[in-house]
């Protein structure tokens, strides 16, 4: 997979998991993907505060990311 590819599937993967965050009010932008393997993603709106924002990273927009680019090995949030 190239790292466009990768790249265009880690934006899908955003867009899936887009609404859930904007219903709570907040919103994921992508900073950058390193190596093909490391993607920054920066939380923005009420996900900055809320206390459950490293789960959610985790659990859902990891989980997301990792079934549409499976080399992905890790998601960082950039304050």
């Amino acid at each position: 997979m190239t790292t466009e590819e990768v790249k265009l599937n880690v934006e899908k993967a955003l867009e899936e998991i887009r609404p859930f965050l904007k219903s709570d009010g907040g919103d994921i932008s992508l900073v950058s993907i390193d190596d093909d393997k490391s993607v920054k993603v920066r939380l923005e709106g009420a996900c900055v505060g809320c206390s459950v924002n490293q789960m959610t990273l985790k659990s859902g927009v990891e989980m997301t990311i990792k079934k549409y680019a499976p080399q992905i090995e890790e998601v960082i949030n950039i304050a």
